[in-house]
């Protein structure tokens, strides 16, 4: 029997060393074959052209869970099954002074747990925000220190100081060890997930993008989150511009996707 390569002890401890989030979602990852998901088409994220999808090592998959092979962007990738009805918000680029707080105070009112993608250089600037999201119960994710959208083509040691430092940094402010990374733009390679592994983190991303980041207007951002489903994770920001119209969209789509029966549970 060949015996584990270093890459696969890595993520083999990742995923033993992963626990339960409280009020959230277990993180132990399914163990599935290869197979490909959403046949409907490929998304195209924002901040990414449309094309190729990136390369990933031939050798990457063999042996390793899916969820590391390849970022869970649905709740039913994540073992134990989330509750059938669930669905996760997650809030990207922040924190930010005048749109996190408004945020945490929409979420509060309507009793949702979320995860805050943190970019480490608004941490360093604003660390009683990352305090009042933890204090609020809220899952924190690592989302690089300056948020690269080329962050693949960056060299091995650039990777390591966007995800590891981050990571880090995050960890010091908030005293919680992030245990999810997201890729700026979702743009993924192997090594910006082997690198999220080296430090015990699974790679998210997303189902339900509305592209809030580009101001479409509250309308449209309204229409594309309420077409979220069962086990969906949805995508917005509370960082990188205004988002004022997020804020508003989401005054509406909180009360209706519980209305709908759908519950809000943190990664």
């Amino acid at each position: 029997m060949r015996r584990p390569n270093r890459r696969q002890v890595l993520l083999a401890a990742a995923v033993a060393g992963a626990g339960v989030a409280a009020g959230g979602v277990p993180e132990m990852v399914r163990l599935l074959q290869p197979a490909a998901r959403r046949e409907r088409g490929r998304r195209v994220p924002h901040g990414r052209p449309a094309g190729p999808a990136p390369r990933r090592d031939p050798g990457y998959a063999r042996g390793v869970p899916r969820a590391l092979r390849r970022p869970v962007h649905n709740l039913h990738d994540l073992v134990p099954a989330a509750p059938p009805n669930a669905v996760a918000l997650t809030i990207d680029d922040g924190p930010h002074p005048r749109w996190t707080p408004m945020m945490l105070d929409l979420l509060a009112e309507h009793q949702v747990p979320a995860t805050f993608s943190l970019i480490a250089g608004e941490v360093a600037q604003y660390p009683k925000l990352v305090e009042r999201i933890v204090a609020a119960g809220h899952q924190v994710c690592d989302h690089t220190v300056t948020h690269p959208l080329n962050l693949p083509g960056l060299g091995a040691g650039q990777i390591k100081e966007e995800i590891g430092g981050a990571h880090d940094r995050i960890a010091q402010v908030s005293g919680v060890a992030p245990r999810y990374f997201r890729a700026p733009g979702g743009n993924w390679s192997a090594q910006v997930m082997d690198t999220a592994a080296e430090h015990g983190m699974l790679c998210i991303d997303w189902e339900v993008d509305p592209r809030d980041w580009a101001r479409p207007g509250t309308s449209a951002i309204t229409r594309s989150m309420l077409a979220g489903k069962p086990g969906d994770i949805i995508l917005c920001h509370d960082g990188g511009g205004d988002r004022s119209e997020t804020i508003q969209a989401l005054r509406t789509v909180l009360p209706a996707l519980k209305q709908r029966g759908l519950a809000f549970v943190a990664l």
